[in-house]
């Protein structure tokens, strides 16, 4: 139940429409019975030709009855579904602002096509925790007491045979159907996950998919997730209409009761004859909103289960930001970065990416940081970042620790390119436009010509995730990005590795003018450029090798002088 807590907190918002539901669902359900009782009571009252004036009193007590339940029902269902769609429009709102900051680490625990069933499908699932979980029962609960209440007074035996029908309907009947429920939600969900993250990736990888010749083989495993979701929701569904009907016949069957039980008290002379029909349709009546009442602890626990699921991520939400504070970083000038005894491995992983990292980057510094792929260079820099939290060990920017800075104060002072980046759908200039506020079309057209970019003109199209750009283009698009940040901490991985000798020197010789006053890591597999820089990180399986000047790990003869051998030769 804690878990519906986020739900409760989300109604709470809205208790004057909940409020309003409940009223007049109240309203239209003892109209109801007030309605079909004051038939059944006409009916008989004509059959005894009584005066007129009584049969018009009756008449329009029933007129009367009739409009106020179909207003009442009217205001009911506006009230409640408007509650709803703004509660569950809350809870995206809610759900996205607790994701939005674990970004990108959140993808490497959850899957993207996970992710989506839970935005989607489990908030949807949620609406049923109001609609059919919340007001119904407190509506059915003061309708039906107020109806036992009111049989009470001309019979005591069918007011216990209607409360004993409130029992059986909607406390033991839903109990009973409620375990059979429980292994069928499970495998509901579970095919949905699976399947929302099959569509996703057959998606995404649509186009390896076809090169490799796999899209018939994904497909048919599409194809069966789908019918295995399709199979259980029919499960689902059909256990839900039938512990429905069940509960149905049990209404039913009390009104039988209640026509038996009132036929013996009227032929031994101890009620009235004329009240009868009155008490089979109140029973009738009263319990028409008993038969789905069977189906509510299934609503429940499937509300549960969503709100599970939305917590989990929630709770890491609060986790991951607890502690931290609103500390900002100064714009005005170069910041120093330290590592000190950092390690860090990914969810789910055994291997660590980073093994007690000790670094320091001085303000205004050049540091190139070079190794193998899967040495722990790009994870370092999301690191820095404050893109993914260090397993132990701290880092610290200008001495304050990066678990006390604003995340939004570290990205506002970073230029930053990494190994892989989005582009948007749009032009060029939509893709530009978004490093910094206030940029004019002469200030993007400059960095385009310095990244030798200047070929394309701001209002050529970017297709989906840059899909018409070729590798180097990309690379240099997120380069001009990072340039325009004019930012005092450049984190840039791997900026020109997909480029020529010739355009990257050109590149580098800009960037190196414009940081000139600034802090600049740079992440590279290649070679080039070291000597420019104040000190060389070597590093490999997740381990600083080598640290310090060009020329000194040259003179050292150790990784960096072995590799730079090895390029002389392939050269």
């Amino acid at each position: 139940m804690n878990d519906l807590a986020i739900i409760l907190k989300a109604m709470a918002t809205e208790k004057k429409d909940i409020l309003l539901s409940i009223l007049f669902g109240f309203a239209a359900g003892i109209t109801a019975v007030g309605l079909f009782a004051a038939s059944g009571y006409l009916i008989s009252k004509a059959a005894l030709t009584p005066p007129l004036y009584s049969l018009i009193i009756l008449t329009s007590t029933v007129k009367l009855l009739g409009i106020t339940k179909a207003i009442a029902r009217y205001a009911e269902r506006y009230f409640s579904h408007r509650a709803t769609f703004t509660i569950l429009s809350n809870l995206r709102v809610s759900f996205f602002q607790k994701m939005e900051p674990l970004v990108p680490g959140l993808f490497q625990k959850y899957r993207s096509g996970d992710l989506l069933s839970r935005v989607v499908g489990d908030v949807e699932t949620l609406q049923n925790f109001f609609l059919r979980v919340f007001y119904p029962p407190i509506v059915l609960a003061i309708v039906f007491l107020s109806t036992i209440l009111f049989t009470s007074f001309f019979s005591v035996y069918i007011a216990v045979i209607l409360f004993i029908g409130l029992l059986l309907t909607v406390v033991a009947m839903p109990a009973l159907f409620v375990w059979r429920q429980k292994k069928i939600d499970q495998d509901v969900r579970r095919w949905r996950s699976s399947l929302s993250t099959q569509t996703a990736e057959f998606l995404n990888g649509f186009r390896d998919l076809t090169i490799h010749q796999k899209v018939e083989t994904t497909k048919q495993h599409l194809i069966e997730s789908s019918n295995a979701y399709i199979s259980e929701q029919k499960r689902e569904n059909m256990n839900k209409l039938y512990s429905e009907s069940v509960n149905t016949f049990l209404s039913l069957l009390v009104t039988w009761f209640v026509l038996a039980v009132g036929a013996f008290f009227i032929s031994s002379g101890q009620l009235d004859g004329i009240l009868l029909a009155m008490f089979v349709l109140i029973s009738l009546t009263v319990f028409e909103d008993a038969g789905p009442m069977a189906a509510l602890p299934i609503h429940l626990q499937d509300s549960q289960r969503a709100a599970s699921r939305l917590s989990a991520v929630a709770t890491e939400t609060a986790h991951t930001a607890a502690g931290r504070r609103s500390t900002l970083l100064t714009q005005a000038r170069s910041i120093t970065a330290q590592v000190n005894d950092i390690s860090f491995t990914f969810p789910g992983e055994k291997r660590q990416a980073l093994k007690q990292l000790n670094i320091t980057f001085p303000a205004g510094s050049k540091t190139a940081i070079v190794g193998p792929s899967g040495s722990g260079k790009s994870t370092l820099l999301q690191l820095l970042l404050g893109l993914n939290q260090a397993d132990s060990g701290t880092i610290t920017l200008d001495g304050i620790p990066i678990e006390q800075i604003d995340p939004e104060s570290i990205w506002e002072h970073s230029a930053v390119m990494l190994q892989e980046n989005h582009f948007f759908f749009g032009t060029v200039r939509d893709n530009l436009i978004m490093a910094k506020d206030g940029l004019t079309d002469t200030e993007m057209t400059d960095v385009l010509e310095k990244v030798h970019l200047d070929y394309l003109t701001l209002d050529d199209p970017v297709h989906e995730k840059g899909d018409n750009l070729s590798g180097g283009e990309k690379q240099r698009l997120a380069l001009a990005r990072a340039i325009l940040k004019k930012a005092h901490l450049w984190l840039l991985d791997e900026p020109a590795s997909s480029v020529d000798t010739l355009t990257e020197q050109s590149i580098y010789g800009h960037l190196f003018e414009q940081a000139a006053d600034d802090t600049l890591i740079i992440v590279s597999h290649r070679l080039t450029n070291l000597d420019k820089m104040d000190q060389i990180i070597i590093m490999d399986h997740g381990e600083i090798v080598e640290t310090g000047t060009f020329d000194e790990l040259m003179e050292q003869k150790g990784y960096l002088y072995e590799m730079k051998q090895i390029e002389k030769n392939l050269l």
